[in-house]
């Protein structure tokens, strides 16, 4: 399970709520042991004042009506008062000036006439959690009034409300930390779908120059990055196409002049050399359109028009080998919103090099999974080297070692294929089949 969130939102709200539990420990420990402290003083105070009362009261009624007095006075388990003869033997040392301090000024002995005062106070021990601590005064009789406490530990965390006014506090911090970090994030969220679109389609729509300053300047640096590319990619396609065309009217006048040569194999091959250059412009033409194209996005049957490629392909080479069952395999109907004419190029240029080097040409159309339509066209080739697996779609790149040298083709079939696929926010990629052959998979957003 993945602790540590990915996008930039999820771990600066995941830090922010970090810091804010942090500090407030921190300052609910320092608060707590305030209330510590502060009911130690308390504890303290109430220990003096109850002996000093109990005391004073004994002092003014006959003696020999302490000893009940002073068993009625123990107040719990944890404190225990006793009347002793001589001075108490606990191996206790004497207390801290600190814990002097803390009972001391509650005993009020000074009130009382000097006749009835103690002859004697001391208080030992140490008044700390876990430790006893003693007063003892002595009587104008020589008895000794004593007091021992076990003092309890405070327990500040124990409280019901402190647990719940935590974690109220922790949700309430962290579901504004989320909402904050969304809100500032999000025009990063916007510059990457921006990106992303940019990628898929050259001609994207602009991003908005709004909000804070620095997203503004941001939208309008990626909006001008945007603009220079569409104008260098439309440079270059213009070039390209414009060459192309050009090129076809000399092609013409050879093709008519090679028909006046009276050597029938020179003839012959400047004739071949002539379809070979022309289809290579033709192809130039249709790459440039496919780049520069903008066909409207409908919705089509996919299964629908696989199918019809495949007959097409059929139709075009009589003795085509398309598999079992029409060359066709998957669901019966895939509604999909795509640019149809270009979708059925991309397929069409995937099924013709698979008849061409492949000999054969299936296609298996999965069903969508996660948002994702994956479409498969196979052969039973030979297959390439893994090495020329992305070169194979740089534009004019044909395979040195071809898997059939008498059909070669310009090589722009699979660069158009990835470009159309990439413009719907798909891809194609190709892969050596385990039992032979090799796999073309195009993918499309479901």
């Amino acid at each position: 399970m993945r602790v540590w969130p990915r996008s930039l939102a999820g771990r600066t709200a995941t830090i922010l709520v970090l810091v804010l539990v942090v500090v407030q420990l921190a300052g609910l420990t320092i608060h707590s042991l305030d209330r510590v402290e502060l009911q130690r003083l308390a504890d303290g105070r109430d220990l003096g004042t109850r002996f000093g009362a109990l005391y004073r009261t004994m002092a003014i009624q006959p003696a020999d009506g302490w000893a009940a007095m002073v068993r009625d006075a123990e107040h719990d388990n944890a404190e225990r008062f006793t009347l002793e003869t001589g001075f108490p033997r606990d191996e206790l040392g004497p207390a801290s000036p600190g814990d002097q301090r803390l009972i001391r000024p509650y005993l009020t002995f000074g009130q009382m006439a000097a006749s009835l005062r103690p002859k004697s106070v001391s208080v030992r021990g140490t008044y700390a959690a876990g430790n006893t601590i003693m007063i003892a005064a002595q009587a104008p009789d020589d008895r000794w009034l004593v007091a021992r406490v076990k003092v309890l530990p405070s327990r500040p965390w124990q409280s019901p409300r402190f647990l719940t006014a935590f974690a109220l506090m922790t949700a309430v911090a962290a579901i504004l930390a989320f909402w904050a970090v969304r809100r500032m994030t999000a025009p990063v969220r916007v510059l990457a779908e921006a990106a992303e679109r940019l990628g898929r389609d050259v001609n994207a729509p602009p991003l908005p120059e709004t909000g804070p300053t620095e997203v503004a300047t941001a939208a309008a640096a990626f909006n001008t990055m945007a603009s220079r590319i569409r104008r260098f990619v439309s440079d270059r396609t213009f070039l390209l196409t414009a060459i192309g065309h050009d090129l076809k009217t000399p092609i013409t006048r050879l093709k008519l002049r090679a028909e006046w040569m009276d050597d029938d194999e020179q003839r012959r091959k400047m004739l071949a050399d002539l379809d070979e250059l022309e289809a290579m412009v033709q192809a130039t033409l249709a790459f440039g359109r496919d780049v520069a194209g903008s066909e409207a996005a409908t919705r089509v049957d996919l299964p629908a028009l696989l199918c019809t490629v495949l007959d097409e392909a059929s139709d075009a080479r009589p003795g085509a080998n398309l598999g079992g069952g029409g060359g066709y395999e998957g669901p019966d109907t895939l509604p999909v919103v795509v640019r149809p004419v270009a979708l059925k190029r991309a397929v069409a240029n995937l099924v013709g090099n698979a008849i061409a080097y492949g000999g054969t040409a299936r296609i298996v159309l999965d069903a969508p999974r996660d948002g994702i339509i994956a479409i498969h066209v196979d052969d039973d080739g030979p297959g390439i080297a893994m090495a020329d697996m992305d070169r194979v779609f740089e534009p004019f790149h044909r395979l040195e070692n071809s898997r059939n040298r008498e059909t070669g083709g310009t090589g722009l079939g699979l660069p158009i294929t990835r470009n159309i696929l990439r413009a719907h926010g798909g891809d194609v990629t190709l892969a050596n089949r385990a039992g032979g052959g090799l796999r073309a998979t195009m993918t499309l957003p479901a």
